[in-house]
């Protein structure tokens, strides 16, 4: 039995593999039957779809590899819980300005004001605007260097962590780290010094980091770095946690 034209036509693009036209066709003939479309505005509309789907995919592709630990948008984050925080200023962080001008953003305070999740939502807004964007724990990221450096491999692994033009390194001094370690800490932050953005997330105030690496001249020197070209976000405030617990119980 021979193939209708219609069955052809899926052949030939699926051996071509136009994932987005295959998912519209029936749509796309639709319109074309019913506004009379001529040949080359059907295609327009057929290669219309094609663009659209690839464009969706790269972006769903780059937010995957991103290693974000949940995809929270600033749509998600409740500014009303979180006086404190300057709306205005995280959404025009979400614009992407700090990466084209190589500059870091900060987000300081306690465990459970939201630190993470603006950190993820504009990592994710990178993402979607095909930017190479990296999330990682600080203690994740040292025990990564430390491998590395183990196996020969340290400078290998510092290329690929600077090869993002945003960084992510959340929950710096919940953990502490011995001074060994801030060394490989500090030729991170080093290398991306006014090359590429890094945004960071911490509990403890710049004043103590010293107690943080272990090292004093180590964390001014990595201060030095990170605060040169930065926004300082100092969020002061319930936590998000205490909150949701406070709603599931009704209280």
């Amino acid at each position: 039995m021979s193939k209708t034209e219609y069955e052809k036509v899926l052949d030939n693009l699926k051996t071509l593999k136009l994932k987005g036209t295959i998912e519209n066709i029936d749509q796309i003939i639709d319109d074309i039957a019913r506004h009379k479309l001529s040949f080359m505005q059907g295609l327009i509309k057929l290669t219309d779809h094609e663009i659209l789907f690839k464009e969706r995919s790269a972006i769903q592709s780059m937010v995957k590899v991103g290693g974000f630990p949940h995809f929270k948008e600033l749509k998600d984050f409740d500014f009303n819980f979180q006086p404190s925080i300057n709306k205005e200023e995280i959404y025009n962080f979400a614009s992407l300005g700090f990466v084209h001008k190589q500059e870091n953003i900060i987000f300081m305070g306690p465990s459970g004001v939201g630190k993470t999740h603006l950190a993820t939502s504009i990592g994710i807004e990178a993402a979607k605007k095909r930017t190479s964007t990296y999330f990682i724990k600080c203690h994740d990221l040292i025990n990564q260097l430390k491998k590395a450096k183990l196996e020969n491999r340290l400078e290998n692994r510092m290329k690929t962590l600077n090869r993002y033009k945003c960084l992510i390194i959340d929950e710096i001094g919940y953990l502490p780290i011995n001074s060994e370690d801030s060394k490989l800490f500090f030729q991170l932050i080093d290398k991306r010094y006014e090359k590429k953005s890094t945004i960071l997330t911490t509990n403890i105030n710049f004043s103590n980091w010293d107690e943080v690496f272990g090292d004093a001249t180590i964390a001014n020197a990595i201060l030095d770095r990170i605060l040169h070209h930065a926004h300082v976000v100092k969020i002061t405030g319930k936590s998000y946690r205490i909150k949701d617990y406070y709603e599931e119980k009704g209280e």
